[in-house]
Order: C-alpha cells, then structure tokens, then sequence
C-alpha cells in the first residue's frame, strides 16, 4: 500500500513522497534490484512479488519514473526507520541564524557605546545577524546626523567582524543598520 508520512517540524507538516510497495506498484513489469544490491533484471510484476515474499521482504518502488520503474527487493520498515535516522541527523547539523538587536540613542555615552558594541561582536561570533537600532526621542529626530555619526562610528568599530547586509536606513523614529558575520576563509 502506498505510504503517506507526515512529520512535524517546528509545528509544520511536511509530507513525504508516496513510495509504493508491494500490491500498491501499479505496472506490469518491473526492473528488479535484490536484496543484496544485485541486479535481478526486468521481471513481471507478479513474479517480483514472489521473489520477495520468498525472502520475507517487501518489493519496493524506488524509480517510479523510470521506463520499467526500478523496484528493489528489501525490509521496508528498515528503510524507513534509517530514512528517518538520515533526516535526524542533517536536522542536527542545520545552523539557525538569529537576528539579535541593540539598541542605541544618539546620547548614548562612550563606554555604554562599547559595551554595545562588544555585545553585537559576541553576537557575530556566535553565528548570529545583529539589527543596531537608533531610537530617536522627542526633538532628537531633528539632528539626524548626530545619531548617522553615532551609527557610523559603530560600524566603523564592527568592519573588521562583519558585513553590512543593510546601510543604515530611517523608519519613523527609528535608524537601523543590519550586520552579518564575515564569511570565513
């Protein structure tokens, strides 16, 4: 019968592809694969049934698009379990960038200014973008070139960690900048 599984990733479905086996492969004739990796030929659908259920093994469709599709002679519910094993594993190697935010003023003092700066290097090293963000309060939207020279003088201090994903741009009362991890050599 034709297998539909379904699994959650991150509260997501994702379905996998329908693999036929057994009585679901619908053609007439089958190019068979043995158990032990060996080409068996093209044989009658029927006739590759018998020869797995011979050897208590499942007759699956592993080239339905192939002209006879390939089949292959194995312990299905094996498969499936290292299928799954494969999928655990590249999931574990997966790298997840997250986007971490500072938060800055244009009065903002030196020595708290290089603390945030530390901060968004720690970030960097980490794997991980960095959003700098200038809030502009009350009539402080009024010198936006304080507040362009303070987000400069941060990137100016971060350029040998990273790279600008987005110049510093204006929203509202806000100025931000991106930054992204150098790439490494």
């Amino acid at each position: 019968m034709a297998e539909k599984d379904n699994l959650l990733s991150g509260g997501v479905a994702i379905a996998k592809p329908t693999v036929n086996i057994n009585q679901a492969i619908r053609v007439s004739e089958v190019r068979v694969i043995g158990a032990t990796g060996e080409a068996l030929g093209v044989l009658p659908l029927s006739q590759a049934l018998e020869l797995a259920e011979q050897q208590q093994l499942d007759l699956v469709e592993v080239s339905p698009t192939a002209v006879p599709p390939v089949c292959r002679i194995m312990d299905y519910g094996k498969f499936k379990y290292q299928q799954s094993k494969k999928l655990q594993e590249a999931k574990k190697k997966q790298v997840h960038v997250l986007l971490k935010e500072v938060k800055l003023r244009p009065k903002t003092d030196s020595h708290d200014l290089e603390f945030k700066i530390n901060n968004v290097k720690r970030f960097l090293e980490e794997g991980n973008k960095a959003k700098i963000t200038l809030v502009f309060r009350g009539r402080e939207i009024t010198h936006m070139d304080v507040g362009r020279a303070v987000i400069e003088k941060v990137a100016k201090e971060l350029q040998d960690v990273c790279v600008i994903e987005n110049q510093p741009r204006v929203e509202g009362r806000n100025m931000y900048m991106i930054v992204a991890p150098k790439p490494k050599k």
